[in-house]
C-alpha cells in the first residue's frame, strides 16, 4: 500500500535506520517488499533470442517459469552448466549468454516444461 503523501515519511532515522518509502516503516519491518508473489502465466515457457542493447551480443531469454527466487537460482545454475555459458536472472527473466535455444528447449522439455520459441 503506497502512502498518499510522500512528503510525510522519513528517509532515515537514527532510531530505526533506513525507512521504506512505500509503507513508511523501518526497512527491517517493511511489509510491502516481502509480498513478491510468483508471477502467474499461461504455463508455456517462452525462449527468445535478443541482441538489443547488448552491442550485437546475443542472449537467450527464458520467460514464463513460475518459480520462486530460490527455485529460479537453482534452475539457472543447472541451465548454465548444461549450456557451458554464463547467465543471470533479471526481473524474473532468465538470460543465458549466446544463442542456446536448441539446448535449452531440450533441457526444459526434459524437466517437464512446455516450451515455445518466440520472437526472432
Amino acid at each position: 500500500m503506497k502512502s498518499q503523501n510522500k512528503d510525510t515519511g522519513l528517509v532515515y532515522s537514527t532510531e530505526f535506520g533506513k525507512m521504506c518509502p512505500d509503507c513508511n516503516k523501518p526497512s527491517g519491518k517493511c511489509t510491502c517488499r516481502k509480498k513478491q508473489s510468483i508471477p502467474e502465466g499461461d504455463g508455456i515457457v517462452r525462449l527468445m533470442r535478443q541482441t538489443k542493447g547488448r552491442k550485437g551480443k546475443g542472449v537467450t531469454l527464458i520467460t514464463g517459469i513460475s518459480l520462486d527466487n530460490e527455485g529460479l537460482k537453482k534452475l539457472v545454475k543447472s541451465l548454465k552448466q548444461k549450456c557451458g555459458s554464463g547467465g543471470s536472472i533479471k526481473n524474473g527473466v532468465i538470460e543465458i549468454q549466446g544463442d542456446k535455444r536448441d539446448v535449452l528447449e531440450k533441457e526444459l522439455s526434459r524437466l517437464g516444461y512446455k516450451t515455445k520459441r518466440s520472437g526472432g
